[in-house]
Protein backbone atom coordinates (compact mmCIF):
# COMPACT_ATOMS: atom_id res chain seq x y z
CA UNK A 1 0.00 0.00 0.00
CA UNK A 2 2.84 2.44 0.67
CA UNK A 3 3.75 2.63 -3.03
CA UNK A 4 0.10 3.13 -3.98
CA UNK A 5 -0.35 5.75 -1.26
CA UNK A 6 2.57 7.94 -2.33
CA UNK A 7 2.22 7.66 -6.11
CA UNK A 8 1.67 11.11 -7.64
CA UNK A 9 1.94 12.62 -11.11
CA UNK A 10 5.46 14.04 -11.15
CA UNK A 11 6.24 16.49 -13.93
CA UNK A 12 9.70 17.83 -13.07
CA UNK A 13 12.93 15.89 -12.84
CA UNK A 14 16.56 16.37 -11.91
CA UNK A 15 19.31 15.92 -14.50
CA UNK A 16 20.37 12.62 -12.92
CA UNK A 17 20.15 9.79 -15.47
CA UNK A 18 18.00 6.76 -14.65
CA UNK A 19 19.97 3.55 -14.29
CA UNK A 20 19.34 0.79 -16.85
CA UNK A 21 18.57 -1.69 -14.04
CA UNK A 22 15.73 0.52 -12.83
CA UNK A 23 14.31 0.86 -16.33
CA UNK A 24 14.33 -2.92 -16.70
CA UNK A 25 12.56 -3.40 -13.34
CA UNK A 26 9.89 -0.91 -14.48
CA UNK A 27 9.41 -2.81 -17.75
CA UNK A 28 9.23 -6.15 -15.91
CA UNK A 29 6.51 -4.77 -13.64
CA UNK A 30 4.55 -3.52 -16.65
CA UNK A 31 4.74 -6.95 -18.29
CA UNK A 32 3.34 -8.65 -15.16
CA UNK A 33 -0.03 -6.97 -15.77
CA UNK A 34 -3.23 -8.91 -16.28
CA UNK A 35 -4.76 -8.96 -19.75
CA UNK A 36 -7.83 -10.38 -21.47
CA UNK A 37 -7.22 -13.98 -22.59
CA UNK A 38 -3.57 -13.41 -21.60
CA UNK A 39 -3.13 -11.55 -24.89
CA UNK A 40 -0.47 -9.21 -23.47
CA UNK A 41 -0.79 -6.77 -26.38
CA UNK A 42 1.95 -4.47 -25.11
CA UNK A 43 5.25 -3.36 -26.53
CA UNK A 44 7.44 -0.55 -25.27
CA UNK A 45 9.77 2.03 -26.73
CA UNK A 46 12.27 3.44 -24.23
CA UNK A 47 13.29 6.95 -25.27
CA UNK A 48 16.37 8.63 -23.84
CA UNK A 49 17.33 10.56 -26.97
CA UNK A 50 16.92 14.26 -26.11
CA UNK A 51 15.90 15.21 -29.65
CA UNK A 52 13.10 12.62 -29.68
CA UNK A 53 11.97 13.62 -26.18
CA UNK A 54 11.75 17.23 -27.36
CA UNK A 55 9.68 16.19 -30.40
CA UNK A 56 7.40 14.06 -28.23
CA UNK A 57 6.88 17.04 -25.91
CA UNK A 58 4.73 18.53 -28.68
CA UNK A 59 2.22 15.68 -28.29
CA UNK A 60 -0.26 17.90 -26.43
CA UNK A 61 -0.41 21.07 -24.33
CA UNK A 62 0.11 18.81 -21.28
CA UNK A 63 3.28 17.03 -22.40
CA UNK A 64 5.91 19.78 -22.20
CA UNK A 65 7.76 18.00 -19.35
CA UNK A 66 8.93 15.39 -21.85
CA UNK A 67 11.65 17.74 -23.09
CA UNK A 68 13.22 17.76 -19.60
CA UNK A 69 12.72 14.11 -18.70
CA UNK A 70 15.76 11.82 -18.71
CA UNK A 71 13.64 8.95 -20.05
CA UNK A 72 10.16 8.16 -21.32
CA UNK A 73 8.47 4.87 -22.04
CA UNK A 74 5.98 4.79 -24.89
CA UNK A 75 3.38 2.07 -24.38
CA UNK A 76 2.07 0.46 -27.55
CA UNK A 77 -0.59 -2.10 -28.36
CA UNK A 78 0.67 -4.52 -31.02
CA UNK A 79 -2.09 -5.42 -33.51
CA UNK A 80 -0.99 -9.03 -34.04
CA UNK A 81 -1.19 -9.77 -30.30
CA UNK A 82 -4.79 -8.66 -29.90
CA UNK A 83 -6.82 -11.83 -29.44
CA UNK A 84 -9.73 -9.81 -28.02
CA UNK A 85 -9.13 -6.48 -29.73
CA UNK A 86 -11.89 -4.55 -27.94
CA UNK A 87 -10.13 -5.18 -24.59
CA UNK A 88 -6.69 -3.83 -25.50
CA UNK A 89 -7.22 -0.46 -23.80
CA UNK A 90 -8.14 -2.14 -20.51
CA UNK A 91 -5.03 -4.32 -20.78
CA UNK A 92 -2.88 -1.28 -21.48
CA UNK A 93 -4.43 0.66 -18.59
CA UNK A 94 -3.44 -2.08 -16.15
CA UNK A 95 0.01 -2.21 -17.74
CA UNK A 96 0.48 1.55 -17.39
CA UNK A 97 -0.57 1.48 -13.74
CA UNK A 98 1.91 -1.32 -12.95
CA UNK A 99 4.61 0.70 -14.71
CA UNK A 100 3.78 3.83 -12.69
CA UNK A 101 3.80 1.94 -9.40
CA UNK A 102 7.22 0.44 -10.12
CA UNK A 103 8.53 3.91 -11.00
CA UNK A 104 7.65 4.94 -7.44
CA UNK A 105 9.09 1.69 -6.03
CA UNK A 106 12.39 2.51 -7.77
CA UNK A 107 12.52 5.92 -6.03
CA UNK A 108 11.53 7.87 -9.14
CA UNK A 109 8.61 10.03 -10.24
CA UNK A 110 6.60 9.94 -13.46
CA UNK A 111 3.37 10.97 -15.11
CA UNK A 112 0.87 9.22 -17.41
CA UNK A 113 0.32 11.13 -20.65
CA UNK A 114 -2.71 9.77 -22.48
CA UNK A 115 -2.43 9.10 -26.19
CA UNK A 116 -5.24 6.69 -27.14
CA UNK A 117 -8.01 6.99 -28.17
CA UNK A 118 -7.10 10.34 -29.77
CA UNK A 119 -6.37 9.56 -33.43
CA UNK A 120 -4.40 12.81 -33.70
CA UNK A 121 -2.12 11.91 -30.77
CA UNK A 122 -1.75 8.30 -31.91
CA UNK A 123 -0.73 9.43 -35.39
CA UNK A 124 1.70 11.97 -33.94
CA UNK A 125 3.52 9.35 -31.83
CA UNK A 126 3.65 6.90 -34.75
CA UNK A 127 5.14 9.56 -37.01
CA UNK A 128 7.72 10.82 -34.50
CA UNK A 129 8.91 7.28 -33.68
CA UNK A 130 8.34 5.89 -37.20
CA UNK A 131 6.09 3.05 -36.02
CA UNK A 132 3.72 0.75 -37.90
CA UNK A 133 1.14 -1.89 -36.90
CA UNK A 134 0.83 -0.54 -33.36
CA UNK A 135 -1.62 1.57 -31.40
CA UNK A 136 0.18 4.14 -29.21
CA UNK A 137 -1.58 4.11 -25.84
CA UNK A 138 0.41 6.34 -23.49
CA UNK A 139 3.73 8.05 -22.91
CA UNK A 140 5.24 8.00 -19.43
CA UNK A 141 8.13 10.38 -18.80
CA UNK A 142 9.99 9.75 -15.55
CA UNK A 143 13.16 10.41 -13.62
CA UNK A 144 14.46 11.45 -10.27
CA UNK A 145 11.94 13.87 -8.85
CA UNK A 146 12.68 17.39 -7.68
CA UNK A 147 10.02 16.91 -4.99
CA UNK A 148 9.22 14.06 -2.61
CA UNK A 149 6.02 12.04 -2.91
CA UNK A 150 3.83 11.99 0.17
CA UNK A 151 0.55 10.46 1.25
CA UNK A 152 -2.72 12.28 0.57
CA UNK A 153 -5.88 10.56 1.82
CA UNK A 154 -8.28 10.36 -1.13
CA UNK A 155 -10.76 7.90 0.36
CA UNK A 156 -14.32 9.21 0.01
CA UNK A 157 -16.93 7.03 1.67
CA UNK A 158 -19.76 8.72 -0.26
CA UNK A 159 -18.39 7.10 -3.46
CA UNK A 160 -18.94 3.59 -2.07
CA UNK A 161 -22.19 1.61 -2.02
CA UNK A 162 -22.49 -1.68 -0.16
CA UNK A 163 -25.17 -4.12 -1.27
CA UNK A 164 -25.99 -6.81 1.31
Amino acid sequence: MKTIDIRRSIRSYTDQPVEQEKIEMILKAAMQSPSAANQRPWEFVVVTNKELLKKLSELSPYSKMLSNAPVAIVLLGRTERMVIKEMWTQDMGACTQNLLLEIVEQGLGGVWLGVAPSEERMTFVKEVLQLENVFPFAVVPFGYSESRNHYINRYEIDRVTYLD
